[in-house]
């Protein structure tokens, strides 16, 4: 069956919603989404159902766009106070670790293959990097709660990755297609690369930050729209400067997740969906792309990289990249053992497929395989190892429901009414700019007898009453700071 306009909503959408009821399954099993979307998308392709789609140029489209996405709306969600302490940690795994098993797999493929080094090294780096949806998508569904910030210290990886993985991959295809390229030159690429992509995802962030803010666009529906206006120029501006674009996406994504935003929660909520949205057609549209018939003679050298990165690569990545770091050594275990591979590696595998090099097919059958099977086996024994290795809180320290957690903080809720005066040095600045803590919220403001419900751009006017909740009494100390008034005395009985 052909795609064409006639069929290809109709097709799209049946494949969606089928994807859509069987993520809400997995969660059930722990299995990741990530293997039956994929699934899914093979059965639907030419060695199924008959859907002929052969266009890498195509798909490495559809998975840029979505990674954009992917990696934008994990930044949002990253909390810097959170990543702040293992900070180091990730740095070096997202960056040293991943070099360290993209050289040891390439190597060691190398030996066992027909491949050139530089063909075998290529193929290492493209499955150097860890996947974050697929991580976390397990996490989410066994409810694991480690110990010792072992979750943010693998969620900071996760999301952080990718951008070294797509910098040795480039470096390697250009080095098969061009044997003869300077070392120099891979490393000006490299540094290249990563401090172009550094400094202009955090200058974009800042940038992107005072266009949310200061652009009055009068409809809260737009302020998602501009954020991804602005999540596109980051990447295309990075790139065309030869800079990173998949770092510099990321790093304005977490800048912008940790300041006050004008419609923050619209922003995060449309991101969230969209990202299952590009997951998932991204997924698909590599499913779609994959012959089983041709993975099946290749099952030997695949079974050979996927053990050899599972058991020896990540872990030899993740130990030496962790050596000036005090952990005890069954942590160590536990982050080399969360390596799980997913679509990401897969995209990268398009580049070799556009780029007509010889290898190429072979490259990619051997990459898809890697990414399922890694997910198959450190997948479903996430729990198993957690438990193994002594990293789970005890279940009286595991994390409460977000409904436990409401039905036990609502009674410890402070609220406090405030009149504004007159002569307060806030009055005509926008909520956002007051600089108000974030474990309390003005949820409403009266104002000459009519309540409005507040956002980052309303403005304070003079004797407006301000309806103040805080976490606690205590916290309502930073409230009056930030509201440049003195904090009433209780009175004592």
């Amino acid at each position: 069956m052909n795609l064409s306009t006639e069929n290809i909503l109709l097709i799209g959408s049946i494949l969606l919603f089928v994807s859509i009821l069987a993520g809400k399954t997995s969660y059930k099993f722990g299995v990741p989404t990530l293997i039956l979307f994929l699934a899914i998308g093979i059965i639907a392709g030419a060695d199924g159902l008959g859907i002929q789609f052969d266009n890498p140029g195509t798909a490495q489209f559809i998975g840029i766009v979505s990674l954009n996405f992917i990696l934008f709306s994990g930044g949002l969600d990253t909390n810097w106070s959170s990543i702040k302490p293992v900070l180091g940690q990730g740095i070096m795994l997202s960056t040293f670790g991943v070099f360290l098993t993209a050289i040891s797999l390439g190597l060691f493929f190398w030996m066992i293959s027909d491949f050139t080094i530089y063909e075998a090294l290529l193929l290492g780096a493209i499955v150097s990097s860890t996947d974050a949806a697929a991580v976390f998508s397990i996490l989410r569904s066994k409810s694991l709660a480690l110990k010792y910030r072992l979750r943010s210290t693998l969620e900071l990886e996760s999301g952080s990755n990718d951008p070294m993985a797509y910098v040795l991959t480039i470096s390697f295809l250009g080095l098969v297609m061009n044997p003869d390229m300077s070392p120099w030159e891979l490393a000006i690429t490299f540094f290249r690369q990563m401090i172009l992509g550094g400094i202009l995802g955090l200058g974009f962030g800042w940038i992107s930050k005072f266009s949310i803010n200061k652009i009055n666009l009068g409809f809260e529906g737009l302020y998602p729209v501009l954020v991804i206006s602005l999540m596109f120029v980051t990447f295309s501006v990075t790139d065309f400067l030869g800079g990173n674009g998949f770092l510099a996406v990321y790093l304005c994504a977490v800048y912008l997740g940790n300041q006050d935003l004008i419609h923050k929660r619209t922003i995060l909520k449309l991101y969230d969906g969209i990202a299952w949205l590009m997951q998932i057609v991204l997924f698909l549209t590599l499913g779609l792309l994959v012959n089983p018939s041709e993975i099946i003679p290749l099952l030997g050298l695949g079974i050979a990289a996927s053990l050899f990165l599972i058991f020896v690569a990540r872990p030899i990545g993740v130990l030496i990249s962790l050596i000036p770091f005090k952990m005890k050594f069954r942590r160590r275990l536990y982050i080399s053992w969360v390596g799980l591979r997913g679509a990401v590696p897969i995209v990268f595998a398009t580049y070799p497929l556009i780029a007509g090099i010889e290898k190429a097919p072979i490259i990619f059958n051997i990459v898809f395989f890697i990414s399922v099977t890694s997910v198959i086996i450190q997948g479903t024994t996430l729990s198993k190892v957690a438990e193994l290795l002594n990293v789970l809180l005890p279940a009286k320290l595991k994390p409460k429901s977000a409904v436990d957690s409401f039905l036990n903080e609502t009674p410890k809720t402070a609220m406090v009414e405030i009149t504004v005066d007159g002569n307060n040095e806030i009055v005509g600045k926008k909520i956002l700019e007051i600089g108000f803590p974030k474990n309390a919220i003005i949820a409403m403001i009266k104002r000459e007898g009519e309540f409005i419900t507040p956002n980052g751009n309303t403005s304070i006017e003079k004797n407006d009453q301000l309806i103040v909740l805080a976490e606690s009494e205590v916290s309502l100390t930073n409230v009056y700071l930030a509201l440049k008034m003195e904090e009433p005395e209780l009175d004592e009985e």
